[in-house]
């Protein structure tokens, strides 16, 4: 059967056109067309197809490469929005998580705070240091009253000078029409002016004093509470992890128990620290404190006692000498009046 097939094909007619060239089979002339195509208009890559089997194949065969670009778009999209889902997700958890831990240090600690409260719970006590925490806030409630004094007597004082000069300005007008009591007037009209001048000249020294009081009481004594206060708070955590460590300490010895008596060793030791740092901060600040207290006040309060000594001895030489030992300098007449910039 075999050598029938070879036998016919060896026999099969060529046909040859007329300059005697064989003639090409129709496949071959489409495949001759599309060559020429591409050869002049060059490929169309939105058009190009990927053909599974050979050249004519069956249509189904055939996919489109913009049903690829589509897929490759469409996977590139998700990606992108699995991404962002992952990172909000992140977040989401990171704050959950901080937040439980707030609430279990929260709960420890309230729970130490009752315990403390009732007389049930233990906690940390410095005998020494607590006592000069208080020897601080009393001094600042005995400093407090001054400062409210001291401001009061200003107020009343400047009050005193204003009506000292308001009556030296009547004196003077009643001594230029009142001719018959124009000496008397007169003179009274300069003593009023000469204590209103002293007036000022105390004024000035007062405000210094009331100033720096204010300085060391609401800014150098509230400084070292702040950090009394977070010592405080940071001793409250401590003995709350501390006896949260020895709660777990008495309890069984498996391997979840250890593991948490490890977790609740490493937690007591950061609160340790923590406490022993604050506690150092405030000895030092206590110290310094201390030491500036003793010297702003030792300034201070000789300069309200030559200043009022002078002023109620009519010593204006020594008056003046007072606020130049000091480097106090007194505002022009029309300090206090605030600008029309200050007035919107």
């Amino acid at each position: 059967m075999t050598d029938s097939i070879m036998s016919k094909a060896a026999t099969m007619e060529i046909p040859i056109n007329s300059n005697g060239d064989t003639g090409t089979l129709p496949e071959d002339d489409s495949l001759e067309q599309d060559l020429q195509q591409v050869m002049v208009s060059g490929p169309n890559l939105n058009e190009t197809s990927i053909v599974s089997g050979g050249y004519g194949g069956a249509a189904e065969g055939i996919i489109p490469t913009s049903s690829i670009k589509g897929s490759n778009m469409h996977h590139s999209s998700s990606s992108s929005s699995m991404m962002a889902e992952e990172a909000t997700r992140g977040v989401a958890v990171e704050k959950l998580e901080t937040v439980k831990k707030w609430g279990l240090n929260t709960y420890k600690c309230t729970k130490q705070m009752i315990s403390e409260r009732f007389g049930r719970g233990s906690r940390t006590v410095d005998l020494e240091l607590e006592a000069q925490i208080e020897v601080l806030r009393d001094t600042k409630r005995k400093y407090e009253n001054v400062l409210r004094l001291a401001r009061a007597l200003t107020n009343h004082f400047y009050n005193m000078v204003q009506t000292q000069h308001a009556l030296g300005d009547t004196f003077a007008d009643l001594s230029q029409k009142s001719p018959e009591l124009r000496d008397e007037f007169g003179y009274n009209a300069e003593t009023q002016k000469l204590l209103c001048k002293n007036g000022e000249t105390l004024l000035g020294a007062v405000n210094f004093f009331v100033s720096s009081i204010n300085t060391l009481v609401n800014k150098t004594m509230e400084d070292t509470l702040m950090t009394i206060k977070m010592y405080e708070s940071a001793r409250l955590e401590f003995d709350a992890y501390r006896s949260d460590l020895e709660e777990l300490s008495l309890g069984p010895r498996d391997a979840v128990a250890m593991a948490r008596i490890e977790a609740a060793q490493q937690q007591y030791q950061v609160q340790k620290d923590k406490y022993e740092r604050l506690r150092s901060d405030v000895i030092i600040k206590l110290k310094f404190l201390e030491e500036n207290k003793v010297k702003v006040m030792h300034k201070q309060l000789l300069l309200f006692h030559n200043a009022i000594s002078a002023y109620f001895a009519g010593n204006q030489e020594q008056l003046e000498q007072t606020l130049k030992q000091f480097n106090i300098k007194l505002r022009p007449p029309g300090a206090d009046k605030p600008s029309w910039l200050e007035e919107q």
